[in-house]
């Protein structure tokens, strides 16, 4: 399939001041093919559905909250055959579909993950370093799987049961470890896309941690989630 149909998901909840930027450069992509912009928000009160509906071909709305129920909705109800998750706060540079479905065009590949840089020159330094240890996962074949910005084939996706809802963080880190057993997930090199450093400034970087990814393990150990609210 040369141009397959892709679907890019956005799971949100009060991102008025955010989701305008995010669907503007999804909407401005350079790739050849189609794609769908599916919005599922989470019953916002502000002006997100509203602005989203400006940009999206589809806006659902529920009103269970969590990132993983919002990103599974949305590929229940998407029609690509390969998905491309993207958090609300985050814009793609012009290239990020076209390269993501080049890699997801190999046989062996059943997903991909998006370098992450953030808009503060600061805490920069957490997403880089975040970057490279993902990069370096890849490469010891561990596929991790950072879903700021992710994308990966329809089939596989559902194959595995999609994001497991129970999670509040690490949710991505767990649907790395189920996709792992279906093929490779690689690390793209030659695009990145920028998202927002409000979670680092307003929680620094020890607490950061302790959510993600530490509060994965913690949860998948000791069956313990941190305290950490449900997000979009």
């Amino acid at each position: 399939m040369k141009n397959p149909l892709v679907s890019v998901i956005i799971p949100t909840y009060k991102e008025e001041k955010y989701i305008e930027a995010t669907l503007r450069s999804i909407k401005n992509q350079d790739y050849k093919g189609k794609y769908e912009i599916i919005v599922v928000d989470s019953n916002s009160r502000d002006r997100t559905v509203e602005i989203a509906k400006k940009f999206a071909d589809k806006v659902v709305i529920t009103k269970k909250r969590g990132v993983s129920v919002g990103r599974n909705i949305g590929a229940k109800i998407s029609k690509g055959n390969l998905l491309i998750f993207v958090d609300a706060d985050t814009i793609l540079l012009p290239n990020v579909i076209t390269k993501v479905v080049k890699h997801l065009r190999k046989k062996s590949v059943v997903g991909v993950v998006v370098p992450i840089i953030c808009d503060d020159l600061v805490d920069n330094i957490f997403y880089f370093t975040a970057s490279w240890v993902y990069y370096l996962l890849t490469k010891l074949r561990l596929h991790p799987v950072y879903a700021v910005c992710f994308g990966c084939k329809r089939e596989a996706f559902f194959q595995v049961g999609g994001f497991d809802e129970r999670l509040h963080v690490g949710e991505d880190i767990d649907l790395g470890s189920r996709l792992k057993k279906l093929g490779d997930v690689e690390y793209i090199k030659d695009t990145f896309a920028i998202t927002s450093s409000r979670r680092i400034k307003r929680w620094k970087v020890f607490k950061q941690l302790k959510a993600w990814p530490l509060g994965y393990f913690s949860f998948k150990l000791l069956n313990k989630q941190p305290k950490y609210p449900p997000v979009r």
